[in-house]
């Protein structure tokens, strides 16, 4: 019996090795993730994938004695074949603070963020960045305000982000700062860096003094013009939701009973905007509602953004953001599961007809992370069900690739 477990150990370690070995090689090999009408490309082929948050990842690798958290996630997504990861470029001005006010950074963190990029490029898996956040959190939207404010600037309200020239300023000095960033360990430009697939606006973005999504459009319009300026090798998207707006109204109904202040249509129709994006939260959208209503809203979401992409805006979409809480009442694993199971069964369903990339999970963890634990967290070592399903999707994903 100890010697078969010294065999499997080996094999699983060897295993491991290998596919560390070769995802080494396909992105040395690889170039940038691109788009081609309603489908992602890389190296010429069709790129489909599954995928994660953890958007914690730099504010844990600014402490090198923690870093072995962000390389255990990455080699855990690596076993589950998971392909992409997307997670913050940005915190500003509080605990950890990237960007400790307008312009001014703190190396370590940097340095951080660029571990992120390295360890992600050592496992073959593609980033997407987001550059800011609509809430508090991180800093986000407040925070430049806050900033604006504090620097005499004529700004009332957060939704002042999205028009007051100073606070625009400063997010763009932001942009620069990072797409310009040279890595200190790979010694490559993050606007050089193939291990990068995307760039995000916001996280999220949302505007309460106009629900149209005129006024989130134009801040687009510029924010992403900018953004080619500085970097056309990356895809650009906005980080939306997918909520809709006034472009098309009779689409509204299709929203949670509420607006937010974007657009889905014409958020996505402005040109340097690569692909679409949609997240959902059933379980809070739709607080009150059973399992069964919340998975009816989930599957009209998915489909009407889907057809949406497909035939209006005509680019891919990424389903960016999904999960299941362990603080809904009711809540087990196995209701996770079959949650999960019914988003990757649409997301791949929707894959071989073309129109939608990958989805991505919110979110992987590893032991030891408490602090980070907003209910949503999937700790793939402890969690062999859900394991199991991830890389089941993930499989399916990859087969797609050569069909």
């Amino acid at each position: 019996m100890a010697c078969f477990s010294r065999i499997t150990s080996f094999s699983v370690l060897f295993l491991l090795v290998a596919l560390a070995c070769e995802a080494r090689v396909l992105l040395q090999s690889s170039g940038f993730v691109q788009t081609r009408n309603t489908q992602f490309i890389l190296n010429g082929s069709p790129f489909f994938f599954n995928g994660f948050n953890s958007y914690w990842m730099m504010n844990v690798a600014a402490d090198p004695s923690q870093r072995s958290k962000v390389s255990d996630v990455f080699s855990q997504a690596t076993a589950a074949r998971l392909s992409v990861c997307r997670t913050w470029a940005f915190n500003d001005g509080g605990s950890q603070a990237l960007q400790i006010s307008p312009g001014v950074y703190d190396e370590r963190v940097f340095q951080g963020l660029d571990f992120v990029i390295s360890e992600a490029r050592k496992n073959g898996v593609h980033l997407i960045l987001s550059l800011s956040n609509n809430y508090k959190d991180f800093g986000g939207r407040p925070q430049y305000v806050s900033w604006a404010r504090n620097a005499g600037a004529p700004v009332n309200s957060d939704d002042d982000f999205y028009t007051n020239e100073v606070v625009k300023g400063y997010y763009k000095n932001h942009v620069k700062r990072v797409l310009t960033r040279i890595n200190t360990i790979t010694r490559v430009a993050y606007k050089d860096d193939p291990t990068i697939m995307a760039w995000e606006l916001i996280n999220e973005p949302r505007c309460q003094v106009d629900y149209s999504g005129k006024t989130i459009n134009g801040w687009i319009q510029e924010m992403a013009s900018y953004v080619k300026s500085i970097d056309n090798n990356h895809l650009l998207t906005v980080g939306m939701e997918g909520f809709y707006g006034d472009s098309m109204p009779e689409k509204k109904a299709i929203n949670p009973g509420y607006q937010v202040g974007t657009d889905f249509i014409s958020n996505h129709l402005v040109k340097e905007i690569d692909f679409t994006t949609i997240h959902a939260y059933p379980d809070i959208w739709l607080s009150g509602k059973d399992d069964s209503s919340q998975m009816a809203f989930m599957q009209r979401w998915m489909t009407s953004h889907l057809t949406d992409s497909e035939t209006i805006i005509k680019k891919p979409m990424v389903f960016s953001e999904f999960g299941k809480s362990s603080k809904d009442q009711g809540y087990s694993i196995s209701a996770r599961d079959t949650f999960l199971n019914a988003v990757y069964t649409n997301i791949y369903n929707f894959a071989r007809s073309g129109g939608i990339g990958g989805g991505l999970v919110w979110q992987l963890m590893v032991e030891g992370m408490q602090s980070y634990d907003d209910g949503y967290d999937i700790v793939l070592s402890q969690n062999p069900s859900t394991s199991g399903i991830i890389t089941q999707q993930s499989n399916k994903m990859i087969a797609l690739d050569h069909v």
